[in-house]
């Protein structure tokens, strides 16, 4: 397990950190560029997501909503407005690769569990589009994490369920 769970005021943050043995240009990248983000993040993306002000729309399978770029610096950080959540991307050098560090600041924690498997998934499948290796099935990574996650942030970190597709 990766994710932790933090109080951030009225909001609630969800803070992972990744070490990638991968230069950061390489990781800014696989964030920014479309045709990349597709292979691990959880939903289809539109929008310059390099613009600060650039309005996106996500799409999934029950539907869509917006977002916007809200801070950008190439390629270090890039903070965006996912929905209701707030999603923040910190990319920091070290001498072979970089560390990735995550944080999705939402208001209801009851969701936490949910969202942590599925950040968990999503970062894997992040560290296999940048290794080049196979991920798993879509789903797999998260219902073999979620229970631990559960267990992990408590049951009132665990009222709202697993997504449709991913159950």
């Amino acid at each position: 397990m990766n994710g932790r769970l933090e109080q951030a005021g009225a909001h609630w943050r969800l803070r992972f950190v990744r070490r990638l043995a991968h230069p950061p240009e390489k990781v800014w990248a696989a964030i920014t560029e479309p045709g990349q983000r597709t292979a691990w993040f959880p939903d289809t993306a539109t929008g310059d997501f390099t613009k600060v002000g650039a309005q996106l729309t996500f799409v999934h399978p029950g539907g869509e909503f917006d977002g916007e770029v809200l801070a950008c610096s190439p390629p270090a950080l890039l903070e965006i407005r996912w929905g209701t959540d707030i999603l923040r991307f910190e990319i920091v050098p070290d001498a072979d690769g970089c560390t990735l560090t995550l944080t999705d600041t939402f208001d209801e924690v009851g969701k936490a569990a949910r969202d942590a498997a599925g950040w968990h998934e999503c970062l894997d499948n992040l560290g296999h589009h940048l290794d080049g290796t196979p991920r798993l099935a879509a789903g797999e990574r998260w219902r073999q994490v979620h229970a631990a996650y559960v267990e992990a942030l408590g049951p009132e970190a665990s009222t709202i369920g697993p997504p449709a597709q991913s159950g």
